[in-house]
């Protein structure tokens, strides 16, 4: 690939280190990410500029006329706290008509919003629970298709984010404490779905016109408790100690050849039906009975080194430098003008 002019957008305060630093150290850095993304683009011979982006789009444009970046490379999952501006910021970019890396607008917004994701994907006629919004300030209303347990979880945000052992409800009083814990806390409505239970797994798709998938991964609870629900909440993405203590792992998905082709194949038509480009993670969930659900899409997902999506994508073949260097292609092709 011919060497790119590549301007980097992080987070305020997520800006990496200019110089190396010790594996230790950059396995366990909050910018871990950040460093890992920018230090591949270097040695792929790339010139890169990083700046921290909070709630200002001046540096954004200055930068724009003063480096002439022929790529913008997105590490952005949010722009002033509000993680629904995320798409924004990518729409700002395409405004300016730079190329960006990871998912278009238009995607990221129909994803973002879990029931419009989920009304679209049941509209294709992709599985998915039956759900329940509940608007800031109200209380929730059961219809009759919705049997406990269900899980009570934030509209829009991701990550886990509000997520718990008390998120899955079996009745009411918890379905009502548990929605105005996300009313409250999070500060975003409520959806209530219809709780799955199975196993968890995860879809890493690449493309914009024509899509590859990767091998279908799972997360697994070796050590966790019978009487605790067997879900990705925040302490269980997050927490290593946590991790360690309950045996909680993602690796290759021990699924049959069959499975894993129509897992993948329900993971492209998601990708397809929400308009998605660049990269993303679709999750699912399936029933002892071979029966599954998508949970939801994650454009954009966690690209550091040991993670998920890049371990996958190495079991696929492609190596950390090598998926780096096809995001970078992938945001060079994309033309936003189709959207129109």
């Amino acid at each position: 690939m011919k060497p790119q002019r590549v301007l980097a957008l992080v987070h305020k305060g997520l800006e990496p280190p200019d110089e190396k630093v010790d594996k230790t150290t950059a396995q366990t850095a909050e910018w871990r990410m950040e460093y890992d993304v920018v230090s591949t683009l270097k040695v792929l011979g790339h010139e890169v500029r990083v700046i921290g982006v909070h709630d200002d789009l001046t540096p954004i444009r200055s930068t724009m006329d003063e480096f002439k970046p022929t790529i913008t490379f997105n590490l952005m999952e949010a722009f002033d706290d509000v993680v629904v501006f995320d798409q924004n910021v990518v729409s700002y970019l395409e405004l300016l008509k730079v190329p960006y890396t990871g998912c278009n607008p238009r995607g990221m917004t129909l994803s973002r919003d879990k029931a419009l994701a989920k009304k679209l994907m049941a509209y294709h006629r992709i599985p998915v629970p039956d759900f329940l919004v509940v608007p800031l300030n109200a209380r929730p209303t059961l219809p009759k298709r919705l049997q406990f347990p269900l899980i009570v979880k934030s509209l829009t945000y991701e990550s886990s984010t509000g997520i718990s052992q008390a998120s899955v409800v079996a009745n009411e009083e918890q379905l009502n404490k548990r929605v105005q814990f996300i009313h409250e806390t999070i500060m975003t409505p409520a959806i209530v779905e219809e709780f799955i239970d199975g196993r968890e797994l995860y879809v890493g798709v690449m493309g914009n016109d024509r899509l590859q998938t990767f091998p279908v991964w799972e997360m697994s609870f070796a050590k966790m408790p019978d009487n605790n629900w067997k879900i990705a909440t925040e302490r269980v993405k997050w927490s290593v100690k946590y991790q360690k203590k309950h045996g909680i792992d993602t690796a290759l998905a021990g699924l049959t050849e069959d499975q894993s082709a129509r897992v993948q194949h329900v993971a492209k038509r998601v990708y397809r039906a929400l308009d998605l480009s660049g990269y993303a993670r679709i999750d699912l969930r399936m029933k002892d009975n071979g029966e599954m659900f998508v949970i939801e899409a994650n454009p954009n997902p966690q690209l550091a080194q040991g993670e998920d999506f890049a371990e996958s994508a190495k079991r696929a073949g492609v190596s950390y430098a090598k998926l780096i260097e096809r995001i970078i292609n992938l945001g060079l092709q994309w033309q936003p003008s189709r959207m129109a």
